[in-house]
This record gives C-alpha cells, sequence and structure tokens, in this order.
C-alpha cells in the first residue's frame, strides 16, 4: 500500500473538542492547517453569533490554573499536540487581544519604555507603534515584578528587563550591566499565561499574575517562570509587550486583517446597521427630515419622550385586546432576559470573573440581579482596567414601573431601553456601553 505524501498527510482531518463557558463541549473536525481565526470563524457561523471579530479561542490548563488566548494564526492542531490531558480549548470573548493597536499612545507607561539605542534623546510616543514592530529596533520593557523563586513557594521583588533576546532580572538593584543581568526565559520558544489561581494554588503576593511556560513543557510546576504585577494595567503592559517582542508585525496583521475583509466585502453587499458607538447617533424625526442630535440634554429628552410614547402605545394596545399574554408591567420585569449582556442572579465576585476574562476594556458591561434588592438590578462596568457598579432601581409612576440608575432623574421603562440610552449617552457613567458581555452555547 503506497504511504502518503507530506502533502496529504498535512491536509487529513483532526478531531478537536471546543467548550463554551457552560462547560459544554463540541467536537469539530478540521483540516490541519486549519488557525485559530478560521476555527473562530467557523464556530462564530456554526453558532449564529454575531461575528464582530472578538471571539478567541483560549488554551485552558485547569490544573496549573494557566490560560492564553490564541494568535489567529496559529494552527489549532499544532497547539493541541503540545497540550496535556487535562486541558482544553474554549470559545470565548476577548475585547482586549489588540486593544494595543487601537489605544497604543496610553498603553505603556512612559517609564516603563526604554529604547536601547536611544540613550540620550526620548522616542516620541506617535513613533511608539512604529518602534515595537520594526525589527531594527531595540525596545525594552522594564519594572518591578514579584518572581517565583525555582522549587520555592517564595516570592522575590526585583526589577525585570524585557528584551527581544528575552526575560532578564537584575542581580544589582535596577542595574542592566551585563554582569549584573540574569537570564531568566526565552520568547521564541515560549507562551505566556494569564494565572487564574495565583494567590490559592501558587501562593502569589497578588492577583495579577502570568507565568511563561516552555512549548515542550510536560506539564510540571518547576518549568514554569511565574511572574506577579501589583496591578492590572501592569500584568497587561508586560503580557502585551510579550506578544509585541514574540510575534512583531505578525501581530499587527492578525489585527488587520478583519478590517481588510470588512472593507472588500463592503463593495460587494449592501451596507448594514452598526451597533457600534460610532454610528449610534440620537435623532429627531418630529419634522419633516431626521436631524442629529448633538445637544446631550435634549438627547437625553427624546430617550424619555420615546419611551412614555412607547408606553401608552403598550397600554392602548392591552386595552384594545393585545394577544401579549402578559400586562406592560410584567412584560418590562422580563424582556431583558434574553438579552446578551443580562446575566441573571450571579454574584459579584462572579460579575469580576467574567469582565477579567472577556478583556477589560472600557465600556465592556453586563447587567445582573442585585444581590442586596431582589427587585434591583446592577450594571456592572469596566472603565481604565476598574471594575465599577452602578445600582438599577425600580420606581412607580402614574401606576407604572421605571427603572433609573440616577435616583430618578432619569427613567426607562424596562432594562433594555435603559441599555440603549447609556450606549448612546455617558449620562452618570464613566464611559458609554461599549462591548456587552457575551456567552454562546455551542
Amino acid at each position: 500500500m503506497p504511504s502518503c505524501s507530506p502533502d496529504c498527510c498535512l491536509l487529513r482531518a483532526e478531531i478537536v473538542k471546543i467548550f463554551s463557558e457552560d462547560g459544554m463541549g463540541k467536537v469539530v473536525e478540521i483540516p490541519a492547517d486549519m488557525t485559530a481565526r478560521d476555527l473562530c470563524q467557523l464556530l462564530v457561523y456554526k453558532s449564529h453569533c454575531v461575528d464582530d471579530n472578538s471571539w478567541a479561542l483560549v488554551e485552558h490548563h485547569p490544573l496549573l490554573g494557566l490560560e492564553r488566548c490564541l494568535e489567529d494564526h496559529e494552527l489549532v492542531v499544532q497547539v493541541q499536540a503540545s497540550m496535556n490531558s487535562d486541558s482544553r480549548f474554549l470559545f470565548r470573548k476577548n475585547y482586549a487581544k489588540y486593544e494595543f493597536f487601537r489605544n497604543p499612545l496610553t498603553f505603556f507607561p512612559e517609564q516603563m519604555v526604554a529604547w536601547c539605542q536611544e540613550t540620550n534623546r526620548t522616542i516620541p510616543p506617535s513613533q511608539l507603534l512604529q518602534n515595537f514592530l520594526a525589527t531594527s529596533s531595540c525596545p525594552e520593557i522594564h519594572g518591578y515584578l514579584y518572581v517565583k523563586e525555582v522549587g520555592r513557594k517564595s516570592w522575590k521583588k526585583v526589577y525585570i528587563f524585557l528584551r527581544r533576546s528575552g526575560l532578564y532580572c537584575s542581580t544589582k538593584g535596577t542595574s542592566k550591566e551585563p554582569r549584573h543581568l540574569q537570564f531568566l526565559a526565552d520568547l521564541d520558544d515560549s507562551n505566556i499565561f494569564t494565572v487564574t489561581t495565583g494567590k490559592k494554588q501558587h501562593g502569589a503576593p497578588s492577583d495579577y499574575g502570568f507565568c511563561i511556560r516552555p512549548n515542550k513543557c510536560r506539564g510540571e510546576l518547576k518549568e514554569l517562570r511565574m511572574l506577579c504585577a501589583d496591578d492590572e494595567q501592569g500584568r497587561t503592559c508586560w503580557m502585551m509587550a510579550f506578544r509585541l517582542f514574540k510575534y512583531g508585525i505578525l501581530l499587527y496583521q492578525n489585527y488587520k486583517i478583519p478590517q481588510q475583509r470588512k472593507t472588500l466585502l463592503s463593495h460587494f453587499s449592501a451596507p448594514v446597521r452598526s451597533v457600534s458607538e460610532n454610528s449610534l447617533v440620537a435623532m429627531d424625526f418630529s419634522g419633516r427630515i431626521g436631524r442629529v442630535i448633538d445637544n446631550p440634554v435634549e438627547a437625553q429628552s427624546a430617550a424619555m419622550e420615546e419611551g412614555h410614547a412607547w408606553r401608552k402605545r403598550s397600554q392602548r394596545m392591552n386595552v384594545l385586546g393585545s394577544h401579549s399574554p402578559l400586562h406592560h408591567s410584567s412584560l418590562s420585569s422580563v424582556i431583558h432576559i434574553a438579552q446578551l449582556w443580562f446575566h441573571g442572579r450571579i454574584t459579584r465576585e462572579e460579575s469580576h470573573r467574567i469582565i477579567h476574562q472577556q478583556g477589560q476594556v472600557d465600556g465592556l458591561f453586563l447587567l445582573r440581579v442585585s444581590q442586596s434588592n431582589p427587585k434591583a438590578f446592577v450594571l456592572t462596568l469596566c472603565h481604565q482596567q476598574k471594575i465599577k457598579h452602578f445600582q438599577i432601581l425600580p420606581c412607580e409612576e402614574d401606576g407604572q414601573i421605571f427603572f433609573s440608575l440616577d435616583d430618578g432623574s432619569t427613567k426607562f421603562t424596562d432594562l433594555i431601553q435603559l441599555v440603549e440610552f447609556y450606549q448612546l449617552n455617558r449620562g452618570v457613567l464613566p464611559c458609554k456601553l461599549r462591548h456587552p458581555c457575551t456567552f454562546v452555547a455551542l
């Protein structure tokens, strides 16, 4: 029997099992050359999700308490071959995957970045992105991190340097002299992971742990280079720098591909309504032609008038014998249940976990039932990598129930109207609602 050629073997089908957030798994047969981006596209199609280019494939190691998002160009079968029997792939939202390319000027603190070839002058912030991606430049990320000592349970705070050549620590204060630098980890043959159980499992000094794991790791803790930052911004910066140094321009190309594809498709398809914050504006259709409402106060007033008009239409329908089985007040209390951003009776801690997992970008949000007041709801919102909670209280007016998060100054007939308003207007919130925390059942 003739043996198959290398090309034939490369294209043979492989079995991959993907898990959703609810723990349910789905077996998918894929070609050996399928990338993480292509598999996400396939799962989006099969699950009837909204394709907003924020879905990611996550490599999850529950026994080690580690996880990372696969880069879009990585071959899924190759990654699976390096995983342990207890490890699994998760299909999840990750809005922060390319946040650096969207806001490069505000990403790294100025004191954290140095340029080895520019000792006498500072690189202008506008050139930050170009210098990170250019292989001819020699950027350096430096600062204090906690490092877990190999073979021991103790952690030590040391000064760290991250360069294209690898990760180093200084054995003498903040000195970067070669004789004072100790090599810690290589970038090319390793991947960087978020540590999800840092304090509990590894005795980390904070919740902002991450680690560098060699690709040929057998799953033993002694092979991991465990690190810990003081805050979320620090961890995010170090992990992003690792990815930039490891992949360079390829990472930027991964970011640009969906945008180029969207531009190409726009030439062949009819325009569709976008729900991005840039396209959502308040409109006034009371005249012969519509106009954009620029004044925030007028926009808020228009939203309230629309809500009252909707309530009157609903009441009229009920009086005239609507086929709806629910009274308006009952409908307002349950209409939000099917929304992707509503997560029901979860705890504050669980809402924090979901926000962390789906990327701590400004405007990431979810709604949940209040634990302290069963008649109220809570808006959980991320802003500047901090998670804040706003209570939504019911209030009664003229026998009708409304919802408000600013003590009744702005009232809404249901939670859907409230969310849509704050997607358009910041109001009392620190930022607009931009990205809903979403789960999907595979």
